[in-house]
């Protein structure tokens, strides 16, 4: 990754980890402009208790509670500040921090569970629809194939990490074998130009499988077609 596009991802990630303090601050001044219970919790105090709990059951609620309807301004404002803090919490139950990496499609709380220890939480916000492009790039570069693999097939990912992926030495087979039919058998109707400059990198891969290669090697592309021959006739 160039060094650009390393300070493009920082500030991206900086930018959405942010959003949580804003929204905190700007939930409790809706707050205390309004009428409020005795007991009630300024968001803060929450958001902090929430972070550091090591209770999985209460973690579990919070994470399964329905939204409020973004019409409640303060109320939705508070809920998914709240669910910025669960998901970063360890304790948080793996089923529910894969619950929220599937379904939640704020930025601040993909950015917090795109780190997850689990391979499983991390696949989980790679196959996320509503990532920023930016974000899904990141974990085409994951440690894990799993990750990397789920990442390339998201529609959100880049032409650019697309072609990364391909030419990456350390990409498997099974990855390759998808990125190798963009175009053609996978989405047909993508740029033409970028999708063969894609299947012409995997032809070029050493760890693209033979039945792929013969299967570039018939390629409508003639640059596709002759990487495949050339790659084939060196093994």
């Amino acid at each position: 990754m160039t060094e650009d596009m390393s300070s493009q991802d920082t500030t991206a990630v900086e930018t959405a980890e942010n959003t949580v303090e804003t929204v905190v601050g700007n939930a409790d001044e809706q707050a205390s402009n309004q009428e409020v219970p005795s007991d009630f919790e300024p968001l803060t105090a929450t958001y902090e208790r929430l972070r550091h709990s090591t209770d999985a059951a209460e973690l579990s609620e919070f994470a399964r509670r329905p939204l409020p309807d973004r019409s409640e301004q303060a109320a939705f404002s508070r809920a998914t500040a709240l669910l910025e803090a669960v998901a970063g919490n360890a304790h948080t139950p793996l089923e529910d921090r894969v619950f929220l990496a599937e379904t939640m499609p704020f930025p601040n709380i993909l950015v917090k569970l795109s780190t997850d220890e689990s391979v499983e939480v991390r696949k989980a916000v790679a196959g996320n629809a509503n990532d920023k492009n930016w974000l899904v790039g990141r974990l085409t570069k994951d440690e894990s194939l799993e990750v990397r693999d789920v990442a390339l097939r998201n529609k959100r990912t880049s032409w650019k990490m697309r072609l990364e992926g391909a030419q990456d030495p350390g990409m498997d087979s099974t990855a390759l074998d998808f990125l190798g039919s963009l175009g053609v058998d996978v989405e047909p109707n993508a740029p033409a130009v970028l999708a063969s400059m894609v299947r012409r990198a995997v032809a070029l891969n050493p760890n693209t499988s033979d039945q792929m290669l013969e299967k570039l090697a018939q390629d409508a592309s003639g640059e596709v077609k002759r990487a495949a021959e050339r790659h084939l006739s060196e093994k």
